[in-house]
């Protein structure tokens, strides 16, 4: 073919789509306006139609197919924010192809993050988010009005039995939802089949004796062919509600899980593998995104990430995005709880309930068992439930 001629390509198709677009907003680094929104204009090429634009064969196809740019906004020292409407069909109403239009081949490129995104109801109604959210979730533990305590059990190595008795000690001292540790899975050294029955039964115990509603979450993350059989199986031994790690095992995994009216179980999610996406100020995704939206999107119920001061480094300003990811209006997926984690400790009850409100789960592992003196276990959780409810 010489240089310059377009192939031609008959397609008996004709194009008539809805006209209805979603909104991704990218900040890209660019030297001035028309760098920034040739950039823009570059984005929506790859994320549809992968194609030099000079050679996509019909004006149909770059009219209705390629997203559209809004003017470029600055956002700082050689940086500018950048909308980008894409039709609705190109998601083709999987959640799957909607992460692909909005962050697929771009994710590769430096100088490209994606900040957030607005979908229009005719696609929230494919992907109707959390089964339980903040209000289902406070009613199902019947705990209206101060933020939600969760721990885990751990460390890895311990027998399905000793676990089973760390659960029973944890729903007695007042915990709301007691999580496997995410490094629990099927190990020879707590087979998921024993310590699933195991810790449900030590929490329903725990639960007939203090008359509360603690919920064990046991951690369905696995292979492709084993999430849900081990959902229902965790179902089926009285599991209050699971844990799962969307890194791991995919975002339509948890989707699947949350849609499943027979197992209709919370969903806590946990961000092994993800947090990578979210750490340079340039690339990757906006925390918003990455834990809020997505989680939403996905049907967790609550999400957990890394605050501030703890073990990661996060900031307040990431935190903050975080819980606005997670609670504001988006139009139809339920608010969900942010769960900030990451090496809390008891004394900052007082300023995680200050910074995020009542609204949200406090998550403190290891510290609950670092016990003062004259201290057992269920004694330093009815502390954590005194402080949150002081707070």
């Amino acid at each position: 073919m010489k240089s310059g001629v377009h192939m031609t390509i008959d397609d008996p198709l004709t194009l008539a789509l809805s006209g209805e677009r979603f909104e991704a907003r990218y900040r890209v680094r660019a030297d001035d306006a028309a760098a920034a929104l040739a950039r823009a204009r570059d984005i929506c090429l790859e994320q549809t139609v992968e194609f030099p634009e000079a050679l996509i064969p019909n004006d149909t196809i770059r009219e209705q197919i390629v997203g559209a740019p809004e003017p470029p906004i600055a956002a700082g020292d050689a940086a500018w924010d950048v909308s980008i409407r894409y039709p609705v069909e190109a998601a083709g109403g999987e959640l799957t192809q909607l992460v692909n239009v909005l962050f697929g081949n771009v994710a590769l490129q430096p100088g490209v993050r994606l900040m957030d995104v607005t979908l229009p109801g005719t696609m929230l109604e494919n992907l109707p988010g959390p089964r339980f959210g903040i209000g289902g979730l406070r009613r199902l533990l019947d705990v209206p009005d101060r933020p939600l305590l969760c721990t885990a059990l751990k460390p890895m190595g311990l027998s399905a039995q000793a676990l089973a008795q760390l659960a029973y000690n944890l729903a007695l001292g007042g915990i709301d939802l007691i999580k496997d540790d995410h490094g629990l899975a099927d190990q020879p050294f707590s087979p998921f089949a024993e310590r699933v029955p195991r810790c449900a039964e030590a929490v329903a115990r725990a639960n007939r004796e203090t008359g509360r509603r603690c919920l064990y979450l046991p951690n369905v993350t696995a292979p492709a062919a084993a999430v849900l059989p081990r959902a229902r199986a965790a179902r089926d031994a009285g599991a209050g509600g699971l844990l799962f790690c969307p890194g791991l095992a995919g975002l339509d995994a948890m989707r699947g899980l949350a849609s499943d009216s027979s197992l209709a179980l919370p969903i806590l999610s946990h961000p092994a593998l993800i947090g990578g996406l979210a750490l340079g100020p340039d690339t990757g995704l906006s925390p918003r995104v990455l834990y809020g939206r997505l989680n939403r999107l996905a049907g967790a119920d609550a999400a957990i990430f890394p605050h501030l001061g703890g073990r990661f480094s996060f900031s307040a300003d990431d935190c903050r995005d975080i819980a606005t990811g997670c609670t504001d209006a988006m139009g139809g997926p339920a608010p969900i709880f942010p769960v900030p984690a990451g090496g809390m400790k008891l004394d900052r009850v007082q300023e995680l309930c200050s910074f995020y409100g009542r609204d949200c789960m406090l998550l403190i592992g290891g510290d609950l068992h670092a016990l003062e003196p004259g201290e057992d276990l269920v004694q330093r959780c009815r502390r954590f439930v005194a402080l949150a409810a002081a707070a």
